[in-house]
């Protein structure tokens, strides 16, 4: 999995699944299209662990940190460190993707 953090104001973690970087997918839903874009500049960070990735979740959710998180590894970390519930997870084409505000 990638970890990018952006460094501003406010902290944005970018998290997502490594076979998903780059990708872009889109979908319709009652005549509005939704579109996922994975994109490189934005989610590639550093390759790392998901032990890793929970210790940095961590510390970032007491920071005020914002988070971005795309795919099914990456939201299920999420879901088991608490920052999120099943029941704020999208998907797109069945990507599943979480975005939060702490």
């Amino acid at each position: 999995m990638f970890i990018n953090i952006i460094r501003s104001y406010r902290d944005v973690v970018a998290i997502c699944d490594s076979d998903l970087l780059g990708k872009h997918f889109e979908q319709e839903v009652k005549g509005v299209i939704r579109q996922l874009d994975v994109k490189e500049s934005f989610y590639k960070g550093e390759d790392v662990s998901e032990e890793k990735i929970i210790e940095i979740i961590r510390k970032m959710e007491k920071e005020d940190a914002t988070f971005n998180i795309v795919g099914k590894k990456s939201v299920a970390i999420a879901i088991k460190t608490g920052i999120i519930t099943e029941e704020s997870v999208g998907k797109i084409k069945d990507i599943p993707f979480a975005l939060i505000l702490l």
